[in-house]
């Protein structure tokens, strides 16, 4: 027999041992890349999130989380639709735009969506162009702020709620859709839909952004809130300040402005999802111990539980012929095939688990990571190897003469 068969068949004739031997090393790989693949992309999501939000300000229910910026205006507490005219009113400087949203749920076909009521610019405009000269102040410039001013022409296309968050002009009976949504209901634009008991002409369709924001579906605010019944409220309001240096002044005039309800910054609510992550970062790190501990630890215990069982099979195998050297590679290749399928197949788990799971722990879409994979894979290999060389070595130290000695 060559040293490839006697493997294959002390492999199959175990089956259960070769299991929950390489059980402990599947279970840590499949943690380990599941975490890993996570973070990763939670991490790109922050970026992508604070690229296109620039230097927003949100204005949310004093009961509000900050776990990130789309679970936040999601947890059911409201605040006034008016607090929107009081912080035009005040005149602020800095404030380049404002835009109120409410978040209820629907079925859009058959299909569970959350539908964003929006406030469209245009009307905004019309709001508080009945308002005098001396109640209503226009927001000052912010000193030394040389981006320029958005302009009507900037918001006209439904695509604008992506890169600006905001929309020019939008009717009570239109709908914008997210990419997912539109995907998964084959609708598109110019279709009439029926959704909470009306009738809706779709806009259009938003670009794919990887975020929450693709099963969502966006209506008029004053539409949304007829229909679910809410009343003139609101789940958050984003200001939007002309740069950072005036979002920073403008946080501590709107908490003056709005004590009853709670202001934060984009920089805040980002370094808390941060924070997230970098707990995920270390529990991958605490993974990776418990897999070199733990999985080590009992494959090396296994194999040298196997070493003591088959003495006498060892010592006929020497007998026969088998150098030391033989009954090494013997063990060791057991290993490397052990390490190398529960590495794979962990890594097939953990994948699987991060693509299914990703959007519903961190709100990010995940594929794999082909670095971070085959990383996971080398590793478990090369930590069943080194598991199995010391007992390995054993095996090839064992006098047959004393082996045929034991009963």
């Amino acid at each position: 027999m060559t040293l490839r068969s006697i493997i294959w068949y002390e492999l199959r004739s175990r089956p259960w041992a070769v299991l929950s031997n390489s059980l402990a090393i599947l279970l840590g790989v499949a943690a380990l890349v599941a975490i890993r693949h996570i973070t990763v992309y939670s991490e790109q999501e922050i970026s992508q999130q604070l690229s296109h939000l620039g230097a927003n300000i949100l204005v949310l229910p004093p009961e509000a989380t900050l776990q990130d910026y789309y679970a936040a205006d999601k947890n059911g507490g409201t605040i006034p639709e008016e607090h929107v005219s009081e912080i035009y009113l005040a005149g602020l400087t800095g404030v380049e735009q404002v835009s109120p949203r409410l978040n209820v749920p629907a079925n859009l076909g058959g299909l569970d969506v959350t539908l964003t009521g929006i406030l469209p610019q245009s009307e905004l405009e019309a709001q508080t162009a009945w308002q005098t000269t001396t109640l209503f102040t226009t927001p000052k410039a912010h000193e030394g702020c040389t981006k320029a001013k958005l302009g009507t022409a900037d918001l006209e296309s439904p695509d604008s709620l992506v890169t600006h968050r905001a929309i020019q002009n939008l009717k009570a009976n239109e709908l914008v859709l997210g990419a997912d949504i539109a995907e998964r209901s084959a609708f598109s634009a110019g279709d009439t839909v029926e959704l909470m008991g009306q009738s809706f002409t779709i806009l259009g369709v938003l670009p794919t952004t990887g975020t929450v924001d693709d099963s969502r579906a966006f209506a008029h605010l004053h539409t949304v809130q007829d229909a679910s019944g809410s009343g003139p409220v609101c789940n958050a309001i984003e200001v939007i300040g002309c740069c950072e240096d005036a979002a920073g002044d403008l946080v501590p005039q709107l908490r003056k402005l709005l004590p009853n309800s709670k202001v934060v910054t984009i920089s805040q609510v980002v370094q808390t999802q941060v924070g997230v992550n970098r707990l995920m970062a270390n529990t991958s790190w605490f993974v990776l111990v418990v897999l070199v501990v733990v999985g080590g630890t009992s494959l090396a215990g296994a194999i040298a539980a196997n070493v003591r069982e088959r003495r006498r099979e060892i010592g006929t195998l020497m007998a026969l012929g088998a150098t030391p050297q033989f009954v090494q590679r013997l063990f060791l290749g057991k290993a490397l095939i052990l390490g190398l399928s529960a590495g794979t197949l962990g890594c097939i788990v953990g994948l699987t688990t991060a693509v299914l799971a990703g959007p519903a722990w961190a709100g990010v879409t995940v594929s794999a990571l082909p670095v971070t994979s085959l990383l996971a894979v080398v590793m478990a290999t090369s930590l069943a190897i080194l598991s199995a060389w010391w007992p390995a070595r054993q095996a090839a130290a064992l006098d047959p003469c004393l082996c045929f000695q034991e009963v």
